[in-house]
């Protein structure tokens, strides 16, 4: 039972003394750029960044997103407007970053944003309302990443990739899913990609996050104003009593 006890003790203190080695130190003068810091998981990463000593850049869609986030926070978090679907937009972000940067490149890029998408069958949907998803939460977080990549190499830095977990299943039509399955792989190609330039990409799935759960009443709006786009051919192949039940 000692040697037990004794064993169990030197396993631990050296997985301690491990794990203490892969702890980031010296926080200060590590900028960090977070996109989707309105609301939600994005929105608390940045503030607890903020609070361990980073310099945190945070990304947000609206400027009453940023004022808030201002107000509570540190006076070296900075924010920046950034709309994911808008090329001009996500240059301007990237100058702003460069400049905060000066020189020293960037140390982290965490890419985190959800694209609001039409919930429904396939067939009731229509281009725009994959790209209304795809442009923001893929297109726009490759873009972004594309556009940074100069700054990680040289601060030898470090991508994460958010993605909601839910986004895995592929359990009805939209372009929600699409995005999520499309960083999962942009992530895993850029893994191998930056090996040699000492850049790390992590995904971490997360599961819900209250602020960010789904109305109900959300849904049936987007089911409803679909189902009354739909040519009389389609609704008549699905049935009054497919969209009630």
């Amino acid at each position: 039972l000692h040697i037990a006890i004794l064993a169990s003790i030197v396993f631990l203190t050296i997985y301690w003394i491990i794990r203490d080695r892969y702890r980031v130190r010296n926080l200060s003068g590590k900028h960090i750029f977070i996109t989707g810091c309105d609301t939600g998981l994005g929105n608390s990463l940045a503030k607890w960044l903020d609070k361990k000593g980073f310099c945190v850049i945070a990304a947000c869609a609206t400027e009453k997103g940023s004022q808030e986030l201002r107000s509570c926070s540190s006076l070296s978090l900075k924010t920046v407007n950034l709309n994911l679907a808008d090329s001009n937009s996500i240059a301007r972000a990237v100058v702003f970053v460069t400049e905060q940067t000066a020189g020293k490149g960037l140390f982290g890029l965490v890419s985190n944003a959800e694209g609001t998408a039409p919930v429904g069958p396939t067939d009731w949907l229509r281009i725009e309302d994959f790209h209304s998803v795809l442009d923001v939460s893929l297109l726009g977080l490759i873009e972004v990443t594309l556009k940074l990549l100069p700054l990680l190499k040289k601060a030898e830095g470090r991508v994460v990739n958010l993605i909601n977990a839910k986004g895995l299943m592929a359990f009805v039509g939209s372009g929600y899913s699409l995005s999520k399955w499309g960083m999962e792989a942009f992530s895993d190609t850029l893994r191998i990609e930056m090996q040699h330039f000492g850049v790390k990409v992590s995904i971490v799935e997360h599961g819900f996050f209250k602020a960010e759960e789904v109305n109900s009443h959300i849904i049936e709006k987007y089911l409803f104003k679909l189902w009354n786009r739909l040519t009389p051919e389609i609704r008549d192949s699905y049935g009054e009593k497919y969209l009630v039940e």
